[in-house]
């Protein structure tokens, strides 16, 4: 399905660039990104959470956060 959607510049940015980085096409990396967050009841997925644990959403902020800054961290070495 085709569809027209509003996003952020910076944003689209850092998803075309991930995009690149994975050898997908954006509109492949925008459908596998929206399937990650979505559960087949339609729930949100649980994150991290879902995999190493069910702590409660507030007591994991700090965690949350560092995961966050991390992986918006692209250095081009890694990728050499």
């Amino acid at each position: 399905m085709k569809t027209t959607i509003e996003v952020p510049d910076e944003l689209f940015r850092k998803a075309k660039a991930a995009a690149a980085t994975r050898g997908m096409t954006l509109g492949r990396f925008i459908a596998e990104a929206m399937g990650a967050r979505l559960t087949k009841n339609g729930r949100e997925a649980g994150g991290w959470r879902s995999v190493f644990g069910k702590a409660p959403r507030g007591s994991t902020r700090e965690v949350d956060e560092l995961i966050k800054k991390e992986f918006e961290t692209i250095d081009p070495a890694d990728w050499a």
